[in-house]
């Protein structure tokens, strides 16, 4: 099983938490989300093997631009992706 930690942007509810971990639950090898909103960091865990790609695809797609946190991937996930540029939050938190 692979861990990896990544910083996503735009959250700041508990709704917010809800959706990120419901987004992150549907990407293919997910076994474990948890989501820490003080620290804006999220913990995934699961068989990846194509890496951080998906995940952070699935968050864009869903307006919560994310990274991976430097050295958070233990050294059997495959490479990581940089953030995709021009993503950002458009309408703030999903409650506003």
């Amino acid at each position: 099983m692979q861990n990896v930690e990544l910083v996503v942007q735009g959250m700041s509810c508990g709704s917010c938490v809800k959706h990120v971990t419901k987004v992150l639950q549907a990407v293919e090898g997910v076994r474990r989300v948890e989501v820490d909103l003080a620290g804006g960091r999220v913990h995934v865990g699961g068989d990846l093997p194509q890496g951080v790609s998906p995940l952070i695809a699935a968050l864009a797609t869903e307006d919560y631009p994310a990274q991976l946190v430097s050295g958070a991937v233990d050294a059997a996930t495959p490479a990581a992706v940089a953030p995709q540029p021009g993503v950002s939050k458009k309408s703030g938190c999903c409650c506003g």
